[in-house]
């Protein structure tokens, strides 16, 4: 996760996150990218059923009734465990978590013990009833799902209107006082759409904004031809870097940040080494905090049947199942080689992230794509940084 806001635009500096000693527990949500002891955000896909059909999901969902999902007791039970272990924030994920009956009973579990709750979803189902009830229990965020206007959002979701229902459900949580934002998954088939996002956030006064890069899971696999190409990627990063420093020219501070590709992160600096030096320094201060990729480290993924993974996307490396291990447990099992791996990466990564000078502060990408191109251990084809780039530093 890059903030381009934080990064680019100067919305946060070093001395910010010094100030909390760098403490999971102890930071606010905006700064728990920089934090040292890496305690995880656990995204718990609650249900993986879903009222829309999207063309990228890595979950596969669908609107049917799938078995075997945690009970209400068993979710209690592990957001217990997640409140002793100190993970910072629970993210309530589906297929679409709304559609999970008992999802504000467990929601209110997690504040009640303490915890920061968020939830990301399509947005279809927020009422002005439920936005009361998120508000009610003390959700922090909410992070709806738009891939576009319209047009292209519909196209997307698979059903005609998901767009104004989606648009509606977060006018409800505006209304209801909730924080909230969106996430866009780039490809090519809505590139074209990206500036509209900045122009749809001053509209309807939204107050963040993630990029995600395309992951190729799921259902998303089958849009990796549609990816960008390393030289569209970079385009995007400057556009993105560009219409987030005209909002702050006129005064607008929304956070926006790009998701999924730690390339992302030397390119800032780069781009920042040429236009302002001085900031580029702060800038490398504050990636060299966040370490890049985090997956196994300081974001892990419980599946709606227990099985626990490095993220949300790998559905093919389980590390157990918290019906028959507290999650606290599975996290921290020495015994297991594959996450022992994950928790120290740098070490392991081959090809030419091995050699990359910039491993410190990408930490080897993401390695779910590259085991898509049959290593898990291989460079991340997305990366797009040149060799030239990868070869040499000049802090």
């Amino acid at each position: 996760m890059i903030g381009i806001s934080k990064l680019y635009c100067g919305a946060v500096e070093p001395s910010d996150v010094l100030r909390y000693n760098r403490h999971s527990g102890q930071l606010p949500s905006h700064l728990l990218q920089f934090s040292s002891d890496k305690k995880p955000v656990v995204v718990w896909n609650v249900t993986r059923r879903c009222n829309l059909k999207c063309i990228h999901c890595y979950s596969n969902s669908a609107d049917v009734d799938y078995q075997d999902e945690l009970t209400t007791q068993e979710g209690k039970k592990l957001i217990d465990d997640l409140a002793v272990f100190g993970a910072p924030v629970i993210l309530f994920s589906g297929g679409e978590p709304l559609m999970r009956p008992d999802l504000l009973e467990l929601a209110q579990h997690a504040t009640d013990k303490g915890m920061r709750a968020v939830i990301s979803t399509n947005g279809t189902l927020i009422t002005k009833d439920i936005a009361a009830k998120l508000k009610k229990i003390g959700l922090s965020y909410v992070g709806v799902s738009l891939d576009g206007l319209q047009k292209t959002h519909d196209r997307f979701r698979g059903k005609p209107g998901a767009f104004e229902e989606a648009i509606e459900g977060i006018r409800n949580c505006r209304e209801a006082g909730i924080k909230v934002g969106l996430r866009f998954t780039v490809n090519r088939h809505n590139l074209a759409d990206v500036p509209d996002m900045f122009d749809l956030l001053r509209e309807e006064r939204i107050e963040r904004l993630c990029f995600y890069h395309l992951v190729y899971t799921g259902r998303g696999s089958r849009l990796r031809d549609e990816d960008l190409s390393h030289e569209e990627t970079r385009k995007l990063i400057d556009l993105i870097a560009a219409k987030t420093r005209e909002m702050f020219d006129d005064g607008l501070t929304p956070e926006i940040l790009t998701v999924d590709n730690h390339a992302d992160g030397p390119y800032l600096y780069l781009k920042m080494k040429e236009e302002d030096p001085a900031r580029a320094k702060e800038v490398l201060e504050l990636l060299e905090m966040n370490e890049g990729n985090s997956s196994g480290l300081g974001i892990g993924c419980v599946s709606w049947d227990g099985e626990v993974y490095p993220d949300q996307f790998w559905r093919n490396q389980p590390l157990g199942n918290v019906r028959e291990k507290p999650f606290s447990e599975i996290w921290t099992d020495g015994e297991n080689g594959f996450l022992m791996k994950l928790k120290d990466k740098k070490k392991h990564v081959g090809g030419r992230c091995a050699t990359c000078v910039w491993l410190s502060v990408c930490g080897g990408n993401f390695r779910a794509r590259a085991e898509s191109d049959g290593d898990v251990w291989g460079p991340d084809p997305a990366c797009y940084l040149t060799d030239d780039e990868i070869s040499k530093r000049e802090d």
